[in-house]
């Protein structure tokens, strides 16, 4: 999420047509995963995140490196629960103290973005999220993962791992990439699956799903598997870096270089509700 990106490389996965149903989806798994780390958010409506799980980004700083237009805030405007067991992060077309001095844009669409940076993070295992996203032109929600390391490593040598992007002008299609030194941006290995046939991903909830372990990074939406990374995925010579803890990141972007701008169609509020968040290890 945190880079200009244009295109995406379509990587071929592998997966066993004998762990797949009739219609394509995976079987119920059997597995010893256990769950490390949760949030259901069933709290009363208007209740911001657990400051004991989450931090929210701030600002506009600067425009996050791909344009964007939102303003992210703390507010429960912005970021809260529904009393139906979502979180919602609400992207609003309103001006704020603060918002004058945009880069790009309009400057006056707020957002939220949260992390578990320094409050959780792991290496290896499987990192799930249930959302509904919001379509509409220019909109970008995004589930994703930063390596633990960025104070002292600079992006993208920490790492970043996409498990959902959908940009509003693509409605149909789901991204996955990798970031990391030396192939990061456009150069991001990574891959796209569509949403069945005349549908759209902001259609309906969707259980977005990395499975992560040494050497191996796999994608799964509604237990299907669309992507697989591997060390032989990256350019020769450089450094794969998905061998430390990552933290995890919920946002939902407006504009940019990838989505581009919002136009008359797009509906405000823009809302993307998340269920649940679980990680296994």
């Amino acid at each position: 999420m945190r880079r200009i990106r244009l295109t995406a490389v379509l990587i071929a996965a592998a997966i066993t047509s004998s762990a797949l149903t009739a219609n394509g989806y995976e079987k119920p798994e059997r597995t010893a995963l256990a769950i490390t780390w949760q949030d259901e958010f069933n709290d009363p409506t208007g209740t911001k995140p657990s400051a004991g799980k989450w931090n929210y980004d701030l600002g506009g700083e600067p425009n996050w490196g791909n344009e964007e237009w939102q303003y992210y805030t703390n507010r429960k405007e912005n970021v809260s629960t529904d009393g139906a067991g979502n979180l919602v992060i609400s992207a609003r077309k309103e001006k704020l103290p603060g918002m004058e001095n945009c880069q790009f844009g309009t400057c006056d669409i707020t957002s939220g973005r949260i992390t578990t940076k320094d409050k959780f993070d792991q290496a290896y295992g499987r990192f799930e999220a249930r959302i509904k996203i919001p379509g509409g032109q220019g909109l970008w929600p995004a589930f994703w993962m930063m390596g633990n390391n960025i104070d002292d490593v600079d992006w993208p040598g920490n790492g970043e791992v996409d498990i959902m992007e959908v940009v509003g002008n693509e409605p149909s299609t789901l991204y996955g990439t990798l970031h990391g030194p030396g192939y990061s941006g456009d150069e991001g290995p990574g891959g796209q699956t569509s949403a069945p046939a005349g549908q759209k991903w902001a259609d309906a909830f969707h259980t977005y799903r990395v499975d992560w372990a040494p050497n191996e990074v796999k994608w799964l939406v509604d237990g299907r598997q669309f992507l697989r990374i591997t060390p032989a995925n990256i350019p020769a010579g450089k450094k794969w870096v998905f061998d430390h803890p990552f933290y995890l990141l919920l946002n939902l972007a407006v504009g940019g270089v990838w989505p581009g701008p919002p136009n008359s169609s797009t509906r405000f509020p823009a809302k993307m509700l998340i269920d649940y968040v679980r990680v296994y290890g």
